[in-house]
């Protein structure tokens, strides 16, 4: 039980640090705005650095395809549309049920708007109980339970595509009517960049695979991320704030990141205004329903991602400033992406601060207690009608689950 009494005496320390966050990261925020306005009028110049350095500069900043400083607003989409979403729950193995395996649920919405038609809502459950599902990841030193993760990202993806080939193939040709795939979270899966060339392929490829169907199908895909802590373009403006000639870390900042005989991190001279969050400086820039320039994303882990490069803006969306993000064959093509843009406004104002597709599809994919307690009561079931005896919980688990507290 959390003792509330004890955690009192921690919240007046906590909230005295975050009022004096507040007042330190104003004054990052003035700092990169001036580095802003600086970086304007040599944004090319900039830009070549940032491409001839290459590996020599030690940070991650993003690589702007539009003005600095181009804050547009987002057209109004059609009233005759279609969005479409997945996303993913599971229950996890233990080793402490009736039975070691996993199951994935992947929940799916198709929402028509001025067709006449009704919703999709539900959701495709799988379960995972084969020794090359449950113990394949061992080889390269992967959990299952980590695993299981990334198969639900790659189910997410799959599915998504599906869905896409099915609106395809409905009579009366539905995608001439403009059409949007959307998922929760980033489109760069950053996990992967831990994971050994084998395993990163048999996550990486079907995901892929599945973005080239969307592509050939003509359907968008945007990828809306909330509350995100990226500093991408924000690490951009180090370049400006570089004092030297050019911002070559390893010849003039070689000790950056050690840590010092006082036992803090040295920083370079142009980490003035960190840490600072790219939603942070675009919040003092955008008005509701206005978009930042593109960028595209130099993550080392997107060459692997062929023509699906991640390009990316942010858009203020009334009630945040959410982290868009698609490929590359959407970015490329204007049209297309306003008109994605459009459709995810709308989303946003239909979910009353979150889009509405996004929202539902995760109900649908939740596993909720009561869904855990029946699946297992089905699962124990099926073991007695194959003839098995004495299935059940650990004694660990039984003791957990009927506490005298």
């Amino acid at each position: 039980m959390l003792d509330l009494t004890k955690l009192a005496q921690q919240m007046q320390g906590m909230s005295q640090h975050m009022s004096r966050e507040v007042e330190a990261a104003q004054k990052r925020l003035e700092i990169a705005q001036r580095f802003l306005e600086a970086a304007k009028p040599h944004q090319r110049q900039l830009v070549e650095h940032q491409e001839n350095l290459g590996n020599r500069i030690l940070f991650n900043p993003a690589k702007p395809v539009e003005a600095i400083d181009a804050c547009s607003y987002i057209p109004v989409p059609p009233k005759v549309h279609t969005v479409f979403a997945t996303d993913g729950s599971q229950i996890s193995p233990s080793a402490h049920e009736i039975a070691y395996c996993y199951l994935l649920n992947v929940g799916r919405i198709i929402l028509y708007y001025g067709q006449s038609r009704h919703p999709v809502l539900d959701s495709v459950p799988e379960i995972y109980y084969q020794p090359e599902d449950l113990y394949i990841s061992r080889q390269w030193g992967i959990r299952t339970e980590e695993w299981m993760g990334y198969r639900r990202t790659v189910s997410e993806a799959v599915i998504l595509a599906e869905i896409g080939e099915y609106l395809s193939m409905i009579p009366g040709n539905l995608l001439s009517i403009p059409t949007l795939a959307m998922v929760d979270g980033s489109l760069t899966y950053w996990f992967l960049e831990q994971l050994p060339s084998e395993a990163r392929n048999l996550i990486l490829e079907p995901i892929l695979e599945a973005w080239d169907s969307l592509r050939l199908a003509g359907i968008p895909l945007l990828g809306y991320v909330s509350a995100s802590r990226s500093s991408e373009t924000v690490s951009f403006l180090r370049l400006e704030a570089c004092p030297h000639e050019e911002p070559n870390c390893v010849k003039y900042c070689p000790t950056v990141g050690i840590i010092d005989s006082k036992g803090f991190y040295k920083k370079a001279p142009c980490q003035s205004f960190e840490p600072l969050r790219d939603t942070v400086v675009w919040a003092s820039k955008l008005q509701p329903g206005q978009r930042s320039p593109l960028w595209r994303s130099q993550a080392r882990i997107l060459d692997l991602y062929d023509c699906h490069q991640v390009y990316f803006c942010y858009v203020n969306v009334g009630t945040e400033i959410a982290r868009i993000e698609v490929p590359a064959w959407v970015a490329e093509n204007s049209e297309q992406l306003e008109l994605a843009l459009g459709m995810m406004i709308a989303q946003v104002k239909k979910g009353y601060g979150y889009p509405v597709a996004l929202a539902e599809a995760h109900n649908q994919a939740v596993v909720k207690g009561g869904d855990r307690t029946r699946f297992f009561a089905m699962l124990e079931q099926e073991m007695i009608k194959a003839g098995m005896k004495n299935i059940g919980t650990s004694y660990k688990e039984a003791r957990k689950r009927g506490s005298i507290a």
